[in-house]
This record gives structure tokens, sequence and C-alpha cells, in this order.
């Protein structure tokens, strides 16, 4: 007999209001007016399992530790399990799968009902409605099934109860459920029967455990992409022809399972295209939500659901924190992105719950996985007054960024005198907030990129230039500066352009990418000199004079910072530079084996910082001129001027040239003959440096430790030494640092004594 639509019992399909429900009649044949043969079996119950699950493991071990009974323990309520995540995470597949092992496994010998709730869709089923379905699959006769809803969940509580005697426990999944009072009246009342439950929102109200399910691995991901194809045609070999591709393809699909098996039917519907062709089409593509569909199942439609429930306040935070800068979003931004006195917890909380917004690294910070931020991204693109309402928020964030930036900054900045006012309660406080800020603060840098936000966006990065510095963040400087130097230009701002160009040199010289980094230098010079600045002009001369040293031109570099300090020497301010400039000629000096030279100009930068009040710069001409003294003899000299400056930086804390001083405290000690001192001194830079990941100087350390262990006749150790330098300068593609070091291993390998301190005078 044909199928008759709307009315069925006996684990058929039941349809209203666009909902669906599959169940398991578990007892004898109940007499009604259609009859459709037998009653199911219980395996045809359950919707399927899918054939390709793959990657919930440990997830699959929690769910059945969760169902498993236990007939020890005394229970007085029915225990409830929630399985809770993002919309396309997996979570009905995970809940079927475990619903079916549970049944093979004899758990739930009274069988399996399931009912779909539609709880996102725009007219989610109601408890009256579920609780129709689920008496009707029960065997009750429609004629026989109450009219309210109190009433249809006593029979139901009645029935089950009934069913638990006779039969034994049931499991009842209860899926896509979006609200606690969809499910209450679901909850049998006998003890023995469980409910499994899964949804987008936690729902803490239910007093369930729960599990709460999150993106795939990236290997896992892979397997998924691999399963699905080989399920396809088991001879698929693309997914293992292309690695790379792969890896992209799961990373531009978030490691979402949804997405995945999107992008794998893609791939199944066209055998011949390489993963790599639509890699791009993917990243190509203006939002890679609209690729991800494949005619019957799309990641935007998912996203489409949950975004509906939200209030107008909720859908307001979920599209700002969109727009945050950086991965996390911290309670500060997000205050300030909203426009709030305080954090909106309520609304926080409310997308949270809805598995829209995820905790971050940290307490207090909050995350969007890519694809739903890509989703509440295109929300905003598509109505001018997003648009509006986006720029608004960024602009208030950038303006607070710009303004706590520049207050931490001078603390940073500040090496003399009283503390500045500020905000923050010293400057360790305001690295702390940097630190807590630092990718917000990065990426907000780089909205200088957009002529909206040039402006403040300019002034941010500039005032990020002595943290990043400071915590050796280059690579970021690097982006920083370059799109700071385009910003200024477009802005017409000269002073501000000259600034980035030399803030980017800095940065590219610590990258040991030197030669870009005179060019840099050499473009502030040129911008400053055009302003008729010879104080800026100055200070540009000499960080130029600093990288051509590091490019090994000797010559050309005490020549900029001779003119460095002719430009300023009659400048009002312009003794900082002069000082520097000293400090640096200095170290160009002893470079050139000028080593009197190097001792006047070392000892003159020495008294003129001690005069600015400027300790940290006055320990480092210091711990530069005991290197002078050195190669002049005066070796007790050497050793109490390294002595000074390490106390110093010990004391400001700055580990990198508290490091550098201990090194070269070893290299004075080793040419006194004080060895075991002196490999001591080495090593511990070394491991200082390793901490720091400043590997150009570990490298620069790790040889000068080479040179002490061949003097003192401990040559494998010197080669194992040298060999570790050989390594660290090849890492950076140093070729003179590599030619260096293997001089020295020649040397160490033959025993040879050879000359004294060879990297450290780099």
């Amino acid at each position: 007999m044909g199928r008759v639509s709307g009315d069925t019992y006996g684990g058929e399909r039941i349809d209203f209001r666009n909902g669906i429900f599959r169940g398991e009649t578990i007892g004898k044949k109940v007499e009604h007016h259609h009859h459709y043969g037998p009653m199911p079996q219980v395996e045809d119950a359950l919707p399927p399992a899918a054939a390709e699950f793959t990657g919930r493991d440990d997830e699959l071990g929690s769910l059945l530790a969760a169902l498993a009974p236990d007939d020890t323990a005394p229970v007085t309520l029915v225990p409830v399990t929630a399985v809770a995540g993002l919309g396309g995470v997996g979570k009905t597949a995970l809940a079927v799968r475990a619903a079916h092992t549970a049944r093979e496994r004899g758990w739930f010998p009274g069988g399996a009902l399931f009912v779909d709730c539609h709880g996102y869709d725009e007219k989610p089923a109601g408890p009256e409605q579920l609780l129709e379905a689920l008496l009707r699959a029960l065997g009750v006769a429609a004629a026989h099934v109450p009219s309210t809803l109190d009433e249809r969940a006593g029979l139901y509580r009645s029935v089950l109860a009934e069913r638990a005697r006779a039969s034994g426990r049931v499991l009842i999944v209860v899926d896509n459920a979006s609200h606690p009072a969809q499910v209450r009246p679901l909850l049998p009342g006998h003890p023995a029967h469980r409910v499994l439950v899964t949804s987008r929102d936690t729902m803490p109200q239910l007093g369930a455990h729960q599990l709460h399910l999150d993106i795939l691995r990236p290997a896992v991901a892979r397997d998924v992409l691999r399963t699905a194809l080989r399920t396809a045609a088991p001879a698929d070999p693309r997914v293992q022809d292309e690695p790379d591709a792969t890896g992209r393809l799961c990373a531009l699909c978030g490691h979402l399972p949804l997405a995945l098996q999107i992008a794998a039917a893609l791939l199944i519907s066209d055998p011949g295209k390489p993963v790599a062709e639509l890699v791009a089409e993917l990243a190509g593509s203006a939002t890679v939500l609209d690729h991800l569909d494949d005619g019957e199942r799309g990641v935007r439609a998912a996203f489409d659901l949950s975004y509906r429930r939200l209030g107008p306040e909720p859908a307001r935070l979920f599209r700002l924190l969109a727009l945050a800068p950086g991965p996390e979003t911290s309670d500060e931004a997000l205050t300030v992105l909203s426009g709030a006195d305080s954090v909106p917890r309520r609304e926080l909380n409310v997308l949270i719950r809805a598995h829209l917004v995820a905790p971050g690294s940290v307490r207090g910070c909050w995350t969007l996985h890519d694809l739903v931020r890509a989703y509440a991204l295109d929300r905003v693109s598509r109505q001018e007054a997003l648009r509006i309402e986006g720029t608004r928020a960024r602009t208030r964030l950038l303006a607070h960024y710009r303004r706590r930036a520049e207050a931490a900054d001078r603390y940073l900045q500040s090496r003399s005198g009283p503390a500045p006012a500020s905000e923050f309660s010293g400057p360790q406080d305001a690295l702390r907030w940097l630190d807590r800020e630092r990718t917000g603060l990065i990426s907000a840098a780089l909205w200088a990129a957009d002529p909206v936000h040039a402006r403040n966006g300019l002034g941010l990065a500039l005032s990020l230039y002595g943290y990043l510095h400071r915590r050796r963040y280059f690579d970021d400087a690097v982006s920083v500066y370059r799109c700071a130097a385009q910003a200024a230009l477009a802005l017409r701002d000269e002073l501000g352009a000259g600034r980035a160009w030399n803030a980017l040199g800095l940065a590219l010289r610590n990258n040991r990418r030197i030669e870009e980094s005179v060019t840099a230098h050499t473009r502030a010079v040129e911008i400053h000199r055009e302003r008729g600045d010879r104080l800026q002009e100055g200070k540009s001369w000499d960080m130029l004079g600093v990288s051509l040293t590091e490019a090994r031109r000797f010559d050309e570099s005490v020549a900029a910072h001779e003119h460095a300090r002719e430009l300023v020497r009659a400048v009002a301010d312009g003794r900082l530079v002069e000082a520097s400039s000293w400090n640096n000629s200095g170290r160009a000096l002893f470079k050139l084996g000028r080593f009197d030279e190097s001792v006047v100009a070392l000892t003159r930068a020495c008294e003129m910082f001690r005069s600015i009040g400027d300790r940290s710069r006055e320990a480092t001409a210091t711990n530069n001129l005991g290197r002078a003294f050195r190669e002049t003899g005066r070796l007790e000299e050497a050793l109490a001027a390294h002595t000074t400056a390490r106390a110093v930086f010990r004391e400001l804390g700055d580990r990198e040239r508290h490091a550098t001083a201990w090194n070269d405290f070893g290299v004075a000690l080793s040419a006194l003959g004080r060895f075991d001192e002196a490999v001591d001194a080495h090593l511990l830079a070394v491991r200082e440096y390793e901490d720091l990941a400043d590997r150009h100087r570990q490298a620069i350390a790790a040889n000068d430790l080479g040179v002490t262990l061949r003097r003192a006749g401990r040559h494998d150790e010197a080669v194992d030494a040298h060999r570790q330098a050989l390594r660290l300068f090849g890492e950076f593609a140093d070729r003179y640092g590599e030619g260096e070091t293997l001089k020295l291993l020649t040397a160490a390998g033959q025993g040879e004594e050879g000359p004294l301190g060879e990297e450290g005078n780099r």
C-alpha cells in the first residue's frame, strides 16, 4: 500500500512543519485504520550512520562512556548527555554513530527513538508536535494522543515506564534542539532510559553531561577528505598525490566537517579536478562561503540558521567581533568595539552558548572560527548601514589602541628621569598590557592601509616601535612598518614616513636582511634631508651607519656616523644622537682594527650618555669599550667594563644585552687564560640567546665558546660548538658567518690554538 503523507507509525517518517521524525515501536503492533505491514526492526529506527564517519574516535569514546549502563550506581534522574558545537561541526553524525554502537552492544534492548527538532529552522518544532510523533512511534494510535502538552508528556512517561519494565532501556536521541523547552517534555520519567541531545547551543538548564564538539585537527581533516574520496572511488589518488594542496584545502575549510564534506563532494563530482585547482577557486573567491556549497548543503545556509535566532543586540556584537583585529579579541577591545561602558556580558553569553564565539587562549579573550568570521564579515559587507556601523567601531578601537600604546611607549622609551604621567602603574604594567593586546595591536596597525584609518593606524604603528624591538617581534615589525610607510606616503606625512622607514630598517637589520635595511635607512635620510630636519636626518644617518657596519662596509659606516654628528652638533636635543654616533663609530672603528681610535670614541660616548642620564645606552657603550680595552691589552679594565655593564643590564631587565656582556666577559677571561670561567660565561650567553630566539647572536657566542675550548685543549667540544654556530648561520644565510666558522672548524679540528675572539669581534 502506498504511503500516506503526514500519517505513519512504526518508525516510518512523519512530516510536520518541515520536521522529520524517525522512531521505533517497542512492543506489540498497534491497531490503526492505516496499516503498512509489520513494524520495523530495531536497526531500521535510527538514521543510517555515515559510511565515511572518521576522525572522532576520542569524542565517540567519551559519548559511549556517558551512555553506557551502570547498574551499580543509584539513579533517580534520567541521565541526559548533550553534544553541543558550531553548526556543521558534525554533532548529528557523532550522535547517530554513538546510538548505533550502543544498540549493537546491547545497551538499549528496548530500542531507540530519534526526533529532529529543527530548532534552527524558521519555525522550529514545538514540544507538542515532538511528543505526538514520539507517542505514535511508541504505538499509541493517533486517536488516543491527548490534546494538551501536559497530557501528552504524562502519557509519554507512562508508556516509557511500561517499556522499561517489559523490554528494557530505551535511548531517545533528540537532534537539533535549540531551547531547553523543546527537550524537557521529552525526558522520560523512568531512570533506566537515556537521552542524547544535540544542539548548537549549550543548555546548562538540562543538567546534562556536556560534550563540546570542536573542529577537527589538521591530520584528521586530511583523513576525512581521503576517506570521502576513497569511498566514492577507491583508487582516487588526489589527497595522497597533493599533500600540500590538501593541507591548504583543509585550512580553507577551517577544519570544519561540513565544509570538508562539501569540498569532498565538489572533488567527487569532478574526478579530473586537481585539489590545487579547488584550492585556487576557494582562495580566489570574494567569500569562500559562496564556493562551499554542493547544491544540497552549504556552509552559509548552516550559519544562517544560527544567526537568525540571535536577537538584535547579540547579532550586532557578533558582527562587531568579526571586525576585531587579530585572531583573538580581549574584553577590553570588545567593550570599545561595542561602544559600551563595560563588557556586554549578556550578549556575549548568548554567542558563547550558540557556539558562534569561543574562549581564546587566555581568560578574557574570545575567538571566532575562520568561516564564522567570514560569514559575519560577509553580512556586514552586504548592507550600507552595517558597513557604517563597522567603520565607526573600528575607528573607536583604533583611537583607543593608539592612545594606550602611546602611553605605554612613554614608559618603554623613558630611560631616565621621573616616571611619565600615565594610566599605567609602571613599565611592567605597560608591558603586560602590550603583551596581552599584541595580536590586536599589530593587526589594527595594519588598518593603516585603509584610507579611513590611515592616520590613527600610522600613529599606532609608530608607537609600537620600542615594544616590537624590545620583544624581538621583528617579522611583525617588518609588516607593520611597510604598511606604515605606505600610509604616510598616502597622507603626505613626510615626518611619519621617515620614522616608518627607519623603523622598517631596524626590523630588517634584526632579521638579518642587511642590504634591505641599508636601503630603508637611506630612504629615511633622503626624506628628512628634503624636509630640512637636521635632527631627524642625523638620527637616520646614525641608523644607516649601524646597518653599514652589519654589511661590513666599515669605512662608509664611519663616514655616516661622522656626518650624523656634524648635522646634530648645533641642534637642540641633538646630544643623544651625537652620543649614539660616537658609540656606533667606536664599533665600526673596532671592526676596522683601529682599536685606539675606538677607545677614544667609546670613552666619549660613555661620558655623553652619563651626562644625559641614559644608563642603558651608557652601559652599552661601556661594554663596547671593554672590547676595545681587550684589544689594546688592557684586560683588567676590560673585565671591569663588562662587569659594570652586566650589572646595569641585569637591573634594567635587558636580557639580550646582559647576555652580550657575559659573552664579552668570557672572551676577556679567555685572553687572561682563565678558561674554565670563560667557558661558563660563554655557555650562559649561548643559553640566554637560545631562550630569546636570537639565533644570530647565539651563533656568535657559540663560536667564541669554541675558540675558548680550543685554547683550553678541548678540541672535540670546540668542534661541536663551531658546528652549532655553522648550523645557526646557515638558517639565515649569513655567508660571511658561515665562512668564518668553517675556518674556525678547520683550526679546531687540527688542534691549532689560533687567535682569540674572532666571532666576538664581528
